[in-house]
């Protein structure tokens, strides 16, 4: 009898080592699929949009270097604060987490690529709002910084936004996996427990029969 009960035990016990492993290395990574194409794409995408005009003539390096001509076209904050979040978390951090597959960087990409859209956002709204040094007009009304708003400030912000939306994807099929994991753990514990519960009352009742 108790031959009998230890052998299943020990297999059980065995599934649920496996699938404590399992969702531990689910825990820690990813699986993108065919997003992991889009999120290259975007990726590139977002390291091309540095070498294109940020406005007028000034692309995503003048404004990372903050040089001469960035100077001179009026560049802001919010500007630059775009491009540092597009090159680390669109471009640095987006590629680790692709080659990695690690869940931790997907997880900070993401994080990164969400705040870069607001800073995009508002970075496309200074170069079309006229700031605090503004020259004024012919008719009194303040200019907008010349340039305007680029190509390369463009294909920035879409190639954000397209990351945004694609780890937030990708992170979220992750924890959707891993709960279905702990609810199938969950199950197998609560069946080994019944079935436990069955073996040790088996002998009281066999007792109270004889009796």
């Amino acid at each position: 009898m108790s031959s009998d009960s230890t052998q299943p035990s020990g297999g059980f016990e065995q599934f649920e080592e496996d699938l404590r492993k399992a969702e531990k290395k689910v825990a820690g990574e990813i699986d993108p699929g065919a997003r992991a194409l889009v999120v290259a794409v975007a990726v590139l995408v977002a390291v091309v949009s540095l070498a294109l005009p940020h406005t007028g003539s000034v692309n995503g390096f003048d404004v990372l270097s903050f040089n001469d001509a960035a100077q001179k076209a009026q560049i802001i904050i919010t500007s630059r604060v775009f491009v540092y979040l597009l090159l680390i978390f669109g471009v640095l951090l987006s590629a680790l987490a692709l080659v990695t597959r690690r869940w931790t960087l997907a997880w900070i990409a993401l994080c990164g690529c969400m705040v870069s859209v607001v800073a995009g956002m508002l970075a496309w709204w200074s170069r079309t709002t006229a700031g605090i040094n503004a020259i004024p007009g012919p008719d009194g009304q303040l200019l907008p910084p010349p340039g305007g708003v680029g190509v390369g400030l463009i294909l920035g912000l879409l190639a954000m936004i397209v990351l945004s939306f694609h780890w937030a994807r990708v992170v979220w099929s992750r924890n959707e996996y891993q709960l279905a994991i702990e609810s199938q753990r969950r199950e197998a514990a609560a069946r080994e427990e019944e079935r436990m519960r069955g073996l040790t009352d088996s002998p009281r009742r066999d007792r109270t029969d004889s009796d």
